[in-house]
């Protein structure tokens, strides 16, 4: 049976140092990150990290692991979430949430903690230097970033079981997932424009990797939770998304479709000859209309295999319910956007404006072209491309199309600016913020299911946090309420 699809999204942000000598990507991150975190900085837990684990139970020939940098800036922030250099990129992973609308506000308080962070670092270096932060997954210089999904899953289902459905998913949702890019990169030889920046960049359909031979469906088993009940998905398919639509869309869809695997309900094969190929198919055409061959024959364009999960969904929604893809509420809302969507691709793209970021990306090149009469291969466009992922409110021409009421918007600021700083009410990110906020100088250590404290005796006093869905407020206010002390707290958990 399928578990509650707590899920997450770790973003790696592009970073330039501009007016330095020396343009260290490494020193620019962790300039935002100590400018930002003016206090003490929280460590990470590494004890429990293992990235080399491999879902299938072996690694393929030649593969190798992640390196884990334990060496570089790394801390937790009082929102629950995880701040810190991954790979010479500032990453913000959000604290774990119950569904879509709610990962769609923390994804944005990450956007104005990074907007924040370069604030703080430009006191730091003062002059005319100033760390710049892109919400984006290329650099154009054949070099891409990640924007990871995390979603909670039955460990109980084959690992293959996933892999045979998720590889047509992916393929197919990037008809409304895609982030947008003007060219192609990885030898592609795209010049126009396509929906997606991460495509060009995989060349596996499975594999352990995440910088190098990237694969559609990564492997990484790395539970973060109890391993004997759930796997952590790690999706990396995805692209960092500024519209709050698309974001909704990516997560919420996802999560049905996993639920959907879980309690074997797909009951027809839609696997894609050649995934690989087929994710660059589908990008390049903004047409959304080129199709991909099937497995058990004929031809499919990747709307029309959206609607074939759509219309699953639907079915699935009205048999079992979407209790535990983030509520009834949330999970109904996801279905009729996802219909709207699907129904709009269909009728014309466009309508899409202020709701999915290659649409709206594409609509605001499309005036500069015709107004100054330029080419795709224009170096123009390619720095406008650039310009709409900005960090910088001042200067991002995706928030230059917000203040003038052209993107439509599913959360509130204000709760958005709340989010930067105290954590989802409704998963354990919950405890892990409360006790930062409490007793930062107690907090020696946390990572995503455990916190090490310091009770003013030894030893230290780890707090495991193996269920997801444990520590939420509803479980632990009033017990924060009550206790004077990180020891009474122990003592009361212990209890």
């Amino acid at each position: 049976m399928a578990v509650p699809k707590v899920c997450g999204i770790e973003t790696e942000y592009g970073v330039a140092l501009r007016g330095a000598a020396d343009a260290n990507p490494v020193l620019a991150s962790s300039m935002l990150i100590n400018g930002y975190v003016e206090h003490r900085k929280v460590g990470w837990d590494f004890e429990d990290e293992s990235p080399g684990r491999d879902a299938r139970g072996f690694a393929r020939e030649g593969s190798a692991p992640p390196e884990i940098e334990t060496h570089l800036v790394n801390t937790v922030l009082t929102n629950g979430a995880r701040y810190y250099v991954d790979h010479a990129h500032p990453e913000y992973s959000t604290p774990e949430c119950s569904d879509a609308l709610e990962l769609v506000c923390a994804d944005k308080a990450g956007e104005r903690i990074l907007a924040r962070s370069m604030q703080a670092a430009r006191r730091l270096l003062g002059g005319d230097q100033q760390v710049v932060v892109y919400k984006n997954n290329s650099d154009g210089k054949g070099n891409s970033y990640g924007c990871h999904e995390n979603y909670l899953v039955d460990r109980a289902v084959p690992f293959a079981t996933l892999v045979r459905h998720l590889l047509p998913w992916f393929v197919t949702r990037q008809v409304f997932t895609g982030a947008g890019k003007v060219g192609g990169e990885n030898g592609t030889g795209v010049t126009g424009y396509q929906l997606s920046q991460r495509a060009d960049f995989f060349e596996e359909e499975v594999g352990l990797e995440t910088t190098l031979k990237r694969p559609i469906v990564n492997t990484r088993d790395e539970p973060h939770a109890d391993p004997q009940k759930y796997r952590r998905l790690h999706v990396i398919v995805g692209d960092a998304n500024l519209c709050e639509v698309a974001t909704f869309l990516k997560v919420g869809t996802t999560a049905i479709v996993l639920a959907m695997i879980e309690d074997d309900f797909i009951d027809k094969d839609y696997s894609i000859i050649a995934p690989v190929p087929a994710m660059r198919t589908v990008s390049h055409d903004p047409t959304c209309r080129a199709t991909v061959e099937l497995v058990d024959g004929g031809r499919t364009s990747a709307v029309e295999l959206q609607w074939e999960f759509l219309r699953l969904a639907q079915k699935y929604a009205d048999d079992t319910g979407l209790e535990l893809c983030g509520g009834e509420e949330v999970g109904q809302a996801v279905l009729e956007r996802w219909e709207a969507t699907l129904a709009a691709l269909e009728r014309d793209p466009v309508t899409l404006d202020g709701q999915l970021d290659w649409v709206t990306k594409l609509e605001l090149l499309n005036a500069y072209r015709e107004r100054d009469s330029l080419g795709w291969d224009d170096p123009k466009l390619a720095l406008l491309d650039l310009q709409y992922h900005d960090v910088r409110p001042d200067r991002s021409l995706y928030e230059r199309l917000v203040r003038a009421g052209k993107v439509e918007r599913l959360v509130e600021e204000a709760d958005v600016i709340t989010a930067m700083t105290e954590p989802p009410a409704s998963t354990r990110a919950y405890f892990r913020g409360t006790c930062l906020s409490k007793w930062a100088d107690a907090v020696v250590a946390a990572n995503w299911d455990s916190l090490i404290l310091d009770v003013g005796s030894d030893p230290l006093r780890r707090i495991p946090m193996m269920e997801p869905l444990r520590g939420t407020r509803e479980h632990v206010e009033s017990l924060f309420e009550e206790c004077k002390s990180p020891a009474e707290l122990v003592a009361r958990l212990a209890s």
